[in-house]
């Protein structure tokens, strides 16, 4: 493992003889992600919701990959994964993401944004656990500081929707997740670690949508166009917690322009995404919500 004050593509370890899953990995952070694990030598599976694109992308990639069916968005689909999987698995890349200005639910009736950038994770994550090696590595934001979880309402069922809270919301979720998982993996003895990372602004499709033209959603545009940096630069701080020598429950991110882009570090985080009684209550409402209850004690 390493451990350096600069980070790039050229510093990863050879991972020959390991297995990644890249979820989301047909675009984007996820698909610099595997391209990057796989040309370093990794066997790398891109669980994808759609298998064409999947393929494409996996087709122009140098090493050993292949393509998985998987949409975050359908707990049957996440069961369906789980239980073709054998073998052991060194990184689980937690990276697929919704974002988007309208309220849409998931095939399971979850609020999209936490229902998939949490929830289907969190799914993912626990029904793996046995065949977990290495590190999980749960995409992040500092989108975090702005939220106000409810987790009497996480699906916002009784509130008016807002879309930038309920992203933030989700971002939120997935750094307190990554707190309790690696408490619970602790208390069990587990070597594997937990990991968050946030890639900064980075010129993807998560922000593309096709709601109205508001100011504020043209000086976003705008915003995006001259500040974010591109996907390979993005996908650095995943690498780094994926690969650097840092203790479970890290959050890295971009070194410069307020950590939105460039090279890779450890970042902070809010109070509230350390709180750990939180932490344990959305673990406990994400066991309801998917009906699926983790190996790992409280």
């Amino acid at each position: 493992m390493l451990s350096m004050t600069t980070f790039d593509i050229p510093q990863i370890p050879n991972l020959t003889g390991k297995t990644a899953i890249v979820t989301g990995a047909n675009s984007g952070i996820g698909r610099s992600t595997a391209q990057a694990l796989a040309a370093a030598g990794a066997h790398v599976v891109l669980a994808v919701r759609d298998l064409v694109k999947g393929q494409t992308a996996a087709a122009a990639m140098l090493g050993a990959t292949e393509v998985r069916e998987l949409d975050l968005a359908d707990l049957s689909s996440v069961r369906d994964f789980a239980a073709h999987w054998d073998g052991p698995i060194d990184l689980l890349i937690n990276n697929a993401g919704v974002s988007g200005p309208t309220l849409t639910r998931t095939a399971d009736g979850f609020e999209s944004k936490f229902g998939i950038n949490h929830l289907g994770h969190f799914a993912l994550t626990t029904l793996l656990l046995e065949h977990l090696t290495g590190r999980v590595v749960t995409l992040a934001s500092l989108a975090e500081r702005m939220a106000h979880l409810d987790l009497d309402d996480p699906n916002w069922e009784r509130r008016p929707y807002e879309q930038s809270r309920a992203y933030a919301d989700s971002k939120m979720a997935n750094l307190l997740f990554t707190t309790e998982l690696q408490r619970r993996l602790t208390a069990s003895g587990s070597p594997v670690l937990a990991m968050a990372a946030h890639p900064g602004m980075v010129a993807t499709n998560i922000y593309n949508n096709s709601g109205p033209r508001t100011a504020h959603s043209v000086l976003w545009a705008i915003a995006i166009r001259l500040l974010a940096q591109d996907s390979d630069h993005g996908a650095l701080p995943v690498l780094y917690a994926a690969v650097a020598d840092l203790p479970g429950d890290s959050f890295t991110g971009p070194r410069h322009l307020m950590h939105m882009r460039g090279g890779a570090q450890s970042l902070e985080r809010s109070d509230t995404a350390r709180d750990p009684e939180l932490a344990r209550r959305l673990w406990t409402e994400s066991e309801r919500l998917t009906g699926i209850p983790s190996p790992l004690a409280a």
